[in-house]
C-alpha cells in the first residue's frame, strides 16, 4: 500500500474534540455538555415546513447557489435586523452548514503564504481551513475571565502579509460579544493592511442581558470587505440539518462558490425551505430561545460555582467557560478525558482552540443547552467530584 496517506497540512490535526468527547459520553454513559447540539428541538412551524417540503417532492438536487426561496429570506433577515441590503441571486451563497462556508471562504480568499488573524481560542476548523489552503494563522488571544481584546497583541498580528481576518462574533468557546470598539479597532487595521474580513456570526440571535450582537458588514467602510457567514442551526436548534450561509460582495461570494461547488455540490435541500420559512418568523420566535438559553446558562454558572468552579458569565452561544482548577485539575486536556469516568459529565478543554495553550491550562467548556434536569444532574455530579 502506498505510504503517507492524508494531507500534509492536516497532520497536526487528528480527529476533532467533539467528536473524541462525544465517542466518551457514549461510552461511560456520560451527561454530553462537551458538545453544542440542543436536546430539544426548535420551532414547531420550521420542523413543519420540512415535513411539508419532503412530501411536496423537494427531495432531488437543489440550485448550486441555495434554492431561491432560501437566498432571499437571507437577504430579507439580514435587511430587518441590520439594515444591510443584499442581491439574493448574486451576494448570498447556501452552504452546507457555516463549517463548509468557512472553508470554502478561506480555500476562496487565502494563497500559499498568507496570514490569516484570528482570536484564540478558536473554533477547531479555522486553524485547519488556514492550514488547508497553505495559510499562516497570527493570533491575538482572548484572556480568562473577561476575554477582552488586548490591543497591542491584536495590532501585532497584522503585518504587510494579512489576508484576512476570521472573527467570530459571539465567540465559541467563550460565549464573548466582541464590543463596538472592540469591533472598530479590527476594522479598523483590516482597512489599514487592506484585509478580508470573515465574519462567523452563527450565535447572532443567542445573546443575553441586552447585549447587541453588531454585525461588522453594518460598520462604516466595511460592506465591500466583509463577508458574512451564519447558519440556521443554532438559530433554530436544527443543527444536524446543516443549512449555512454566506453573503457580502457580489465578486467575493461568486469565488467561494467556485469552491464550494466542487465540495459538496449542493445540500439540504428540503430543509433550505425549511429554513426559509424559520427567517420569516416573528421577533417573538427569536427573542423567545435566547430568553430561554439565557435561564439556561443561569442555571449552569450557578451549578458550577457551587460545584467550585471560576466562571466566566457569557453574553452569548451555547457555552460557559469555567476554570477547573479548584476541581483538582492541573491540565485540562487530561482533566477532561479522566472525566466521564470519574463524574459521568463531559466537557471539552478549551486549550485545544489555542496555540498558547497555557493561556488556558484548566478552563474547561460546558455547553448549556440541555433540559434543566440534565444540567442539575451534571452540576450535581462536578460537586461530587469536588467534595
Amino acid at each position: 500500500m502506498p505510504s503517507s496517506l492524508g494531507h500534509p497540512a492536516l497532520a497536526p490535526f487528528g480527529t476533532t474534540i467533539f467528536a473524541t468527547m462525544s465517542a466518551l459520553a457514549a461510552e461511560h454513559g456520560a451527561i454530553n455538555l462537551g458538545q453544542g447540539f440542543p436536546d430539544t428541538d426548535g420551532p414547531a412551524e420550521v420542523l413543519e415546513a420540512a415535513v411539508t417540503a419532503i412530501r411536496s417532492g423537494l427531495n432531488q438536487y437543489p440550485p448550486g447557489p441555495g434554492v431561491p426561496a432560501l437566498l432571499e429570506a437571507v437577504a430579507a433577515h439580514q435587511s430587518r435586523f441590520y439594515g444591510l441590503s443584499l442581491d439574493p441571486r448574486s451576494e448570498v451563497l447556501v452552504t452546507v452548514g457555516a463549517t463548509e462556508a468557512i472553508a470554502a471562504t478561506v480555500l476562496a480568499l487565502v494563497r500559499p503564504g498568507d496570514e490569516v488573524v484570528t482570536f484564540e481560542p478558536y473554533y477547531d476548523s479555522y486553524a485547519a481551513t488556514i492550514a488547508l489552503a497553505g495559510g499562516v494563522r497570527r493570533t491575538s488571544v482572548l484572556r480568562f475571565p473577561d476575554f477582552a481584546v488586548d490591543e497591542e497583541s491584536l495590532r501585532a498580528a497584522f503585518s504587510p502579509r494579512t489576508r484576512l481576518v476570521l472573527l467570530n462574533t459571539p465567540h465559541n468557546p467563550t460565549g464573548k460579544v466582541f464590543t463596538r470598539a472592540e469591533l472598530d479597532l479590527v476594522c479598523e487595521l483590516a482597512r489599514e493592511h487592506d484585509a478580508w474580513v470573515v465574519t462567523d456570526e452563527v450565535y447572532e440571535h443567542l445573546t443575553f442581558d441586552g447585549v447587541e450582537h453588531v454585525p461588522v458588514a453594518t460598520l462604516p467602510g466595511m460592506r465591500e470587505r466583509t463577508l458574512t457567514i451564519s447558519s440556521a442551526g443554532k438559530t433554530f436548534s436544527t443543527t444536524g440539518w446543516k443549512v449555512g450561509w454566506v453573503s457580502g460582495p457580489a465578486e467575493a461570494v461568486a469565488a467561494v462558490r467556485a469552491v464550494k461547488q466542487f465540495v459538496t455540490y449542493v445540500g439540504s435541500g428540503p430543509f433550505q425551505h425549511a429554513v426559509a420559512t424559520g427567517l420569516g418568523l416573528d421577533d417573538a420566535v427569536f427573542a423567545g430561545l435566547a430568553r430561554s438559553l439565557q435561564a439556561k446558562r443561569d442555571r449552569l454558572v450557578s451549578g458550577l460555582r457551587a460545584a467550585g468552579m471560576t466562571v466566566s458569565v457569557p453574553q452569548g452561544t451555547y457555552f460557559v467557560v469555567a476554570d477547573a482548577a479548584p476541581l483538582g485539575a492541573v491540565d485540562a486536556l487530561s482533566f477532561c478525558h479522566e472525566l466521564p469516568e470519574r463524574a459521568g459529565v463531559v466537557g471539552v478543554p478549551v486549550s485545544v482552540f489555542h496555540d498558547d495553550v497555557d493561556a488556558a491550562r484548566t478552563l474547561v467548556r460546558f455547553a448549556f443547552c440541555k433540559e434543566d434536569a440534565v444540567l442539575d444532574e451534571a452540576c450535581r455530579r462536578l460537586a461530587a467530584l469536588g467534595g
